[in-house]
């Protein structure tokens, strides 16, 4: 804070050039002619003089260029500082020297002025002079001219001697004031002031030493902030206190900016708080506010940043811890943070979306998978249904809470050929020695040695892109097993929940195209008008239905459910990770595998070329032994995301 010497400098120069600018305009006013400066060219536009005043006896004479500037006109405040003290020089009262008692009173009132002989008590004082004048002549415009600056001087007088301390100069100037003619409005505001500065002073000296001790603010009355804002209720317009005011909330801005820089975000709203209570409308606390602003800008980017470096790493409470933090900060996180969420539930792929992870250390690639919604449906069938045993009920609700992936189709016999011959996988239908396929002669299904996973549903050799059969649920976990190695990712078989919900693909119906026969190819079923090639046809069928097929067809020959997903209801069956339940009392209402250990007996779902419709349906289950082996039963594979 400066020293009280200073500042009274300040304010006493600050005064004395106020005061010169009140007189000029004054003089300038009522006196124009004292200045040397013609109203009428003023007001005119620039032409040339074609005609003399007259007050003159003769033309006017040529102006210096000095005599020019200082004649220049308003507005003053736009003045050089040398042409206000050259006028400040003139007959403060506007009185020419001349003849007549009134205009040498002015006259000599103007000396005293100058020489600062405003209020003193001999007959040669500025106040004495002026209101002689006014008892010869109150009604000459000079006179009341004169009076009106005289009063605007003693006042400015006053107001300065407040704001250095001298509050006896202040009621000096305060007494010639009330013994001047003409309005007194002001007098009162001024008496006031004047009245407070006895008090005002001890308190501007108590709060000078709470500065000197660090007590600037806090709560209590012992602070600088409490005594300024004391002498503020005395006196309003005390410069000095106001000063103090600043000081007490530069302190807390400086705070406020000491705990932003630290990251400490609640200290820094306090202070900040602290210093809005102290001067609400500062330039330095707007000033602060921004600068906080963008510091907390450049760290919100910063938190921005490191958040998307964890969602990339895969670590995604981190990023969502850190894009919180930038939100706090005012960061637009929103869009971030959706993709968090898609990246926990769909690892920031997308539902319906279709991908094929590659291997990292062999050549080759994982079957193509479809994105699998999260969501709740109805699992099993409801209790009118005609259902074998109950193994479909209790229906009960499933909730799939996280988005997983599940092959398009199923695993072609290309795809199980690369596992084997690069794993050296021995399959169950070569290691046990055969494998259920479908005898022509009889129509049925029977065991036949010879035959593995390489050959079709009838015992012939496969096709590349047909769906591989004559393999065991060991067989599929095996090949999950080995894509999980190889591409760094969970593959693994559906658990049985999964297969359903992906199978209804959102539907409640019989299958996922509706409750009856077909009205288009949709699926390898077993139709009324398909033949086997000794001419066979199904006994129970859908009626009117024929896809071409009898055996299993190429994969994705037909159309996808509402999912992405082929093959689902015909085509092979499938195995599923589940271990055989009798029905679904206690299963699990998360979608995860039902499993006992050391569980033997395996789930089986989706119907195949072979089925008869009412084994088609959504919610039909079958078990069978994990080495089980047939022409009728393949898999496809889900993962994790």
């Amino acid at each position: 804070m400066p020293k009280p010497q200073t500042i009274t400098r300040q304010h006493a120069i600050g005064g004395a050039v106020g005061v010169l600018l009140l007189v000029f305009a004054l003089v300038y006013r009522f006196f124009p002619e004292a200045l040397k400066v013609e109203p009428t060219i003023l007001k005119s536009r620039p032409v040339a003089v074609t005609h003399v005043s007259k007050t003159y006896a003769r033309p006017p004479r040529q102006l210096t260029p000095a005599e020019s500037e200082l004649n220049a006109g308003p507005p003053i405040s736009l003045a050089p500082a040398s042409v206000i003290a050259a006028r400040g020089k003139e007959n403060a009262f506007g009185a020419r020297a001349g003849k007549g008692k009134v205009a040498q009173l002015l006259t000599a009132a103007g000396k005293a002025a100058r020489a600062g002989n405003l209020i003193g008590s001999g007959a040669d004082s500025a106040i004495t002079l002026v209101l002689q004048a006014e008892q010869e002549a109150p009604d000459d415009p000079h006179v009341k001219a004169a009076v009106s600056l005289l009063h605007a001087r003693l006042v400015a007088n006053a107001q300065q001697s407040l704001a250095s301390g001298d509050p006896d100069a202040a009621r000096a100037n305060l007494d010639a004031l009330k013994r001047l003619p003409g309005p007194q409005d002001d007098l009162a505001t001024l008496a006031a002031r004047i009245d407070a500065a006895g008090k005002v002073q001890p308190l501007l000296e108590q709060a000078s030493e709470l500065v000197q001790k660090g007590k600037l603010e806090g709560r209590g009355e012992d602070t600088a902030l409490a005594v300024y804002r004391k002498v503020l209720a005395l006196d309003p317009e005390n410069v000095v206190a106001r000063q103090g005011l600043q000081r007490v909330q530069q302190a807390a801005l400086d705070r406020a900016l000491t705990a932003a820089a630290q990251n400490d975000d609640t200290k820094a709203e306090a202070a900040l708080a602290d210093a809005a209570a102290i001067l609400p409308s500062s330039s330095a606390l707007a000033d602060t506010r921004a600068r906080i602003a963008s510091m907390r800008g450049g760290r919100a980017d910063n938190l921005m940043n490191q958040a998307e470096s964890a969602l990339d790493a895969g670590n995604l409470d981190l990023a969502q811890r850190l894009a919180e933090q930038a939100a706090a900060l005012g960061a637009s996180a929103d869009a971030f943070l959706a993709k968090v969420k898609n990246a926990r539930e769909y690892a920031s792929y997308h539902p319906g979306q279709v991908f094929t992870d590659h291997f990292l250390d062999i050549y080759g690639q994982a079957p193509a998978m479809v994105v699998i919604p999260k969501g709740s449906f109805l699992m099993g069938a409801p209790p009118r249904s005609r259902v074998q045993s109950g193994a479909e009920q209790p229906q009960h609700e499933v909730t799939i809470a996280k988005g997983f992936a599940l092959a398009r189709a199923e695993v072609t016999v290309a795809e199980f050929r690369a596992f084997v011959q690069s794993s050296g996988y021995v399959p169950d239908s070569d290691r046990l020695g055969g494998a259920s396929v479908y005898d022509e002669t009889n129509g049925r299904m029977q065991m036949r040695t010879g035959v593995d996973w390489q050959d079709g549903y009838a015992g012939e050799r496969a096709k590349d892109n047909d769906p591989v059969v004559n393999v065991s649920w060991n067989d599929a976990h095996a090949y999950v097993e080995w894509l999980s190695r190889h591409t760094g990712k969970h593959y693994r078989l559906a658990t049985e929940a999964e297969y359903e919900y992906a199978e209804r693909a959102g539907t409640t119906t019989l299958y996922w195209w509706g409750d009856g026969t077909p009205r288009q190819k949709v699926e390898n079923l077993t139709g009324s008008g398909d033949r086997s090639p000794a001419h066979r046809s199904w006994a129970n069928a859908f009626q009117g239905y024929s896809d071409g097929y009898w055996g299993p067809a190429p994969v994705m020959s037909f159309l996808p459910n509402p999912f992405g997903l082929y093959d689902m209801d015909g085509n092979v069956s499938e195995w599923v990770a589940d271990c055989w339940h009798e029905n679904y009392v206690r299963a699990p209402a998360d979608g995860s595998a039902w499993i006992n250990p050391g569980c033997d007996m395996r789930v089986i779902r989706g119907g195949s070329w072979g089925s008869a419709p009412d084994q088609d349906r959504s919610s039909f289950r079958m078990g069978a032994v994990a080495d089980s082996r047939s022409g009728r039963v393949g898999f496809r594979v889900a993962r994790d995301l």
